[in-house]
Parts: C-alpha cells; sequence; structure tokens
C-alpha cells in the first residue's frame, strides 16, 4: 500500500480528492490523477489499516466519521469546493465527509458505495442483499478473531473480485493484506452502523454520478440502484463488463468517465 498520493497545491486548482476501497491504497487512483493531469488539485488520502497511517487507536468504537475525518481535515483546508471520487469502502467515506460538508461539495463519483446502512430501509430485496453482506463480514471477522488472518483477507477478496481473485494476487500484494486484514471488521462494521438516515442524501444537490460494473454483487449493485432515486441530481453509469473491482480491472473506462463527470459539473458552475 502506497502513502497518499497528493499533486499540486490545494489553493491552485478545484481538489479532487479520490478515496481507495478496503484493503487498497492510494495508488488504486495514480492513473486517475495521470488523467485528470493539471486541471487539478488531486490528492488520494489512505483510510486506517494502511501502513502509512497505521492502525485504528483503538480507544473507543470505530465509526465512518472516524474515517471520515481525515478527508474533512483535506477539504477544510481546500480554499474552493472540491470533487469527491469513491470506491466501495471509500464511497461510504465519501458520502459521510459530503453529508457534513454538502455546502464545499462541487461533485461527487461513486463506484458501487458500500453504503450498507442503506440496505435496512429497502425493503424485502434490501433485507436480502444485506444478509448476504452480514454472512462475508462475519466470515472475515471470524478468521481475523481466530487468527487466520491470510484466511479472513482471502475470502475478502474472493468475495469482491470473484473466485480465484485471491490466488491471482502476487505474494507481496497478498502479503500487505495479510497485514491489513485486522481491519476490514472495523470497515464492515462502521458501514452497517453508520446511522445517517436516508432522507440526508437529498440535501446533497450537486452533479452525482454512480456507477456499478456489470457484474456487480447484489448489495453494491442494489445501493448503487437506490442512490439516484436520494440524491437530487444524481445519474447511474454501467461499466459493461466490470465487477465490483472495475476502478482497477476497468481503470481506463472508469477514470473516463469520471474526468468526464468533474468537467461537466466544473463546466456547470
Amino acid at each position: 500500500m502506497n502513502s497518499t498520493i497528493v499533486s499540486q497545491a490545494f489553493s491552485s486548482a478545484t481538489s479532487v480528492i479520490a478515496l481507495h476501497c478496503s484493503g487498497s491504497g492510494a495508488a488504486q487512483w495514480r492513473k486517475l490523477g495521470e488523467a485528470l493531469g493539471s486541471r487539478h488539485a488531486f490528492v488520494a488520502p489512505e483510510h486506517y489499516g494502511c501502513d502509512s497511517t497505521g492502525p485504528w487507536s483503538g480507544e473507543r468504537a470505530f465509526t465512518l466519521a472516524d474515517e471520515a475525518a481525515r478527508t474533512i481535515g483535506i477539504i477544510d483546508a481546500s480554499r474552493g469546493k472540491v470533487h469527491l471520487v469513491g470506491h466501495s469502502y471509500g464511497g461510504g467515506v465519501a458520502l459521510r465527509a459530503a453529508v457534513e460538508r454538502p455546502e464545499r461539495i462541487a461533485s461527487i463519483t461513486l463506484y458501487e458505495p458500500s453504503a450498507f446502512h442503506l440496505l435496512k430501509v429497502m425493503g424485502a430485496h434490501g433485507a436480502y442483499a444485506l444478509a448476504e453482506i452480514i454472512a462475508i463480514s462475519k466470515r472475515t471477522a471470524d478468521g481475523v478473531t481466530c487468527g487466520d488472518y491470510r484466511g479472513a483477507a482471502a475470502s475478502f477478496v474472493d468475495y469482491w473480485g470473484g473466485r480465484g481473485a485471491w490466488e491471482a494476487l502476487r505474494p507481496s500484494v497478498q502479503a500487505a493484506l495479510t497485514r491489513w486484514a485486522p481491519k476490514a471488521p472495523l470497515d464492515f462494521r462502521a458501514l452497517l452502523d453508520e446511522r445517517t438516515p436516508a432522507s440526508a442524501y437529498t440535501g446533497l444537490r450537486v452533479p452525482a454520478l454512480i456507477m456499478r460494473g456489470q457484474h456487480a454483487p447484489v448489495p453494491t449493485r442494489a445501493i448503487a440502484e437506490r442512490l439516484p432515486m436520494l440524491l437530487p441530481a444524481a445519474r447511474l453509469a454501467i461499466v459493461e463488463g466490470a465487477g465490483h473491482m472495475g476502478p482497477l480491472t476497468h481503470a481506463d473506462s472508469v477514470n473516463a468517465m469520471i474526468v468526464r463527470h468533474i468537467a461537466e459539473a466544473d463546466a456547470t458552475a
């Protein structure tokens, strides 16, 4: 996992803040930063559990607000509005930050945000998807509590990336994910226990692009399809051939859509 990527001073241009998925790092968004070029200041902060940030302090129960605090600090340090980009867990963090600083957001782009708390208010379909997420959350937590960090990481990766995804990773990446694994239960718990009501998202009246892969898992597919009904200026885009890890497996297509969305938001502003 690489340390936070930062390009340009915050004051030089409208900032783009890109938040990575669980178990990943700032390097996930390196190609996006290159695609944005010099038009925007670009920062990709890393979450707790990454080598650059270290583990959560453990001083109290971990929440999504704790994770979002770093992003909110970046927003507060910028002079103008910012564009928020988030994938999976990073999408959940981005939503929390946007709700806390709605007047500072220029646009939002989320790829299958794992805002699992929304599944609780989505009827029978949401309940089915919620049960699926709780099951993988428990499997991961059980691996961590018994000390099988590698097994926990493998289950996590194969759920989100598809069967065989873990074995396809380089040994160095497997080792990094094994070190990260104790953070996974905290991410799941923070997302499931998030208390922001669905009604709060109606206040985010900024251009929003919600993306999902053609082969999205049931839980994040449901969330991606519900969010455009909550965000007043949102639209849904489907990335052909992609799954949940589209920002990595289909980076060129996903990044092109993100760059276009940000450019359109800037033009409108």
